[in-house]
C-alpha cells in the first residue's frame, strides 16, 4: 500500500516525453496515458507546474498531441528535431530539463522526474542535496538502476501498466504470426 503524501507539498512534474514514448512503444507496443501520469505524479498534492519536453518535426504532425498535453495541464517545452546531412537526427532535452529543475527548485518541496534516463542521476543527487524530495516515475524495465537507487521514491509504471497506457492501444502495432506471413 502506498504511503499517503502530504497534501501541502508543492510539486513540479518534469516529463521526458520522448523517454516515456519510446519505453511504452518498445516494451508494451502502446501509447502513454499522460493524464494518468500527471495525476499519479501529483498524488493529491499542490501542483505548481508540469512541463512536458517534446520534439517538433518538420511535418508538424505532432501538434495535436502537444495541444492534448496542454489541455490536461502540461506546459510543453518544444525543441525542433535537428537533422544532419546523411540522415542523422537528434533531439535531446536533458540540459533543458536540468536547467528548469535547478531554476525552479527553490519554490518547491518535491520534483517528480518522469524519465528513466540515467543521465539525470547527477540532477537527482543535486536536488536532494538542496533539501528537495525527488521522485522518479518511469517504466521500470527501461529505467537506469542507479537512477532508481538515488531517488527518494521510484514509481514503477510497469507495476500498473494498464493505468499508464491508453486503452485499446496495447499491442495495436503487434502483428500476429498469421498477419506477418500473409
Amino acid at each position: 500500500m502506498a504511503v499517503p503524501k502530504p497534501k501541502e507539498q508543492r510539486v513540479e512534474v518534469l516529463i521526458d516525453v520522448q523517454n516515456l514514448y519510446y519505453s511504452a512503444r518498445n516494451l508494451h507496443h502502446s501509447k502513454v496515458n499522460f493524464a494518468e501520469v500527471l495525476k499519479q505524479a501529483v498524488a493529491g498534492r499542490k501542483l505548481i507546474r508540469a512541463f512536458g519536453y517534446v520534439v517538433r518535426t518538420k511535418t508538424g504532425e505532432e501538434t495535436p498531441f502537444f495541444d492534448a498535453l496542454t489541455k490536461i495541464g502540461i506546459e510543453t517545452r518544444v525543441r525542433d528535431l535537428q537533422e544532419w546531412y546523411g540522415g542523422a537526427k537528434k533531439a535531446d532535452w536533458d540540459v533543458g530539463i536540468v536547467i528548469d529543475a535547478i531554476r525552479t527548485a527553490s519554490s518547491l518541496d518535491v520534483i517528480v522526474l518522469v524519465s528513466g534516463d540515467g543521465d539525470f542521476i547527477a540532477l537527482v543527487e543535486y536536488l536532494k542535496n538542496q533539501g528537495k524530495r525527488v521522485e522518479v516515475m518511469a517504466f521500470g524495465k527501461s529505467t537506469s538502476s542507479k537512477l532508481k537507487e538515488v531517488a527518494d521514491e521510484f514509481i514503477d509504471m510497469d507495476e500498473q501498466v494498464g493505468k499508464f497506457l491508453l486503452p485499446g492501444e496495447r499491442g495495436k502495432d503487434k502483428l500476429t504470426k498469421n498477419q506477418k506471413n500473409n
